[in-house]
């Protein structure tokens, strides 16, 4: 497994900034946040601004597990749907030109909505779930779609049941444990029912339970991310472990993007070497 970072947590950072910092805290892997109010927004990514990018992840030796492009699946005003589909097709788009000798990055997104949409519009989104994938997928790239609290899709349960009512190679999770941490589901039962299908990770670190909860950055919670690893090792994931700084704690006064990646690194590197789990970054 790597230890990796989303630049989710770096809105305003430019990448010629983030990269080389991130390389210098010790990161393995970086997952490249293309939405709007990024600095790396989908639209701005000319065919030139694409290959120095990549150039600039190939200097600094560092892998990209994943392009993170959160846009709803379930918008049912037309426009709002063409919207969301063109930045997350773009986005599977530039996965696929990104591809190198160690594969093609996931697309990671959400399916939107909310918790009644799971059993009141099963068909629809079925039908705007095998869309994405379809799409993905005739161009070698998997979806890493992401149970959220709060959204249609925001239990074990459902991600599995979606994985397997979907049956294709390219439709995987974006297992963020920290959703089903919150919900009190264990560390041993979300990583037994979702690792096995896990295309990337997030994690975080966070407090209390679902409705009063609180996102952290990691190792200011007590979340057991020694255990998580070793769970995680255990159930044969050896992709990239990758922290993610929630709009929760970006929405902090005081925010500083560099220093939460910082402490990320640390809580990371902390845990792998307490767990013994091998890291192959």
């Amino acid at each position: 497994m790597q230890i990796g970072y989303t630049t989710w947590g770096m809105p305003k950072v430019p990448i010629d900034e983030a990269i080389p910092f991130l390389a210098k805290q010790g990161f393995d892997a970086v997952e490249l946040t293309v939405l709007p109010n990024y600095t790396t927004a989908i639209d701005t990514l000319t065919p030139s601004e694409r290959k120095r990018i990549k150039g600039l992840y190939d200097q600094h030796g560092l892998a990209m597990p994943a392009i993170a492009a959160h846009r709803s699946l379930l918008a049912e005003e037309p426009d709002a749907h063409e919207e969301n589909m063109k930045v997350l097709t773009k986005a599977v788009d530039l996965c696929a030109e990104w591809a190198d000798g160690t594969g093609k990055p996931v697309l990671d997104t959400v399916l939107g909505g909310s918790p009644d949409d799971w059993h009141e519009k099963q068909d629809f989104i079925i039908e705007r779930v095998g869309e994405l994938v379809h799409y993905a997928g005739e161009r070698g790239v998997v979806i890493g779609l992401e149970a959220h609290t709060g959204a249609a899709l925001d239990t074990v349960e459902k991600a599995v049941d979606l994985i397997h009512t979907i049956n294709s190679p390219y439709m995987k999770h974006n297992f963020d444990i920290s959703h089903f941490d919150i919900m009190g589901i264990s560390t041993e039962e979300s990583v037994r029912l979702m690792a096995p299908d896990a295309a990337h990770t997030h994690v975080k670190d966070q407090r209390g339970r679902v409705p009063d909860f609180e996102f952290l950055i990691p190792g200011e919670g007590d979340f057991d991310f020694v255990a998580y690893l070793q769970a995680m090792h255990e159930a044969g994931y050896t992709g990239s472990i990758t922290a993610e700084v929630s709009y929760m704690v970006q929405r902090r006064p005081d925010y500083d993007p560099m220093a939460a990646a910082a402490m990320c690194y640390q809580t990371l590197e902390k845990a792998f070497l307490e767990s013994g789990v091998p890291r192959d970054g």
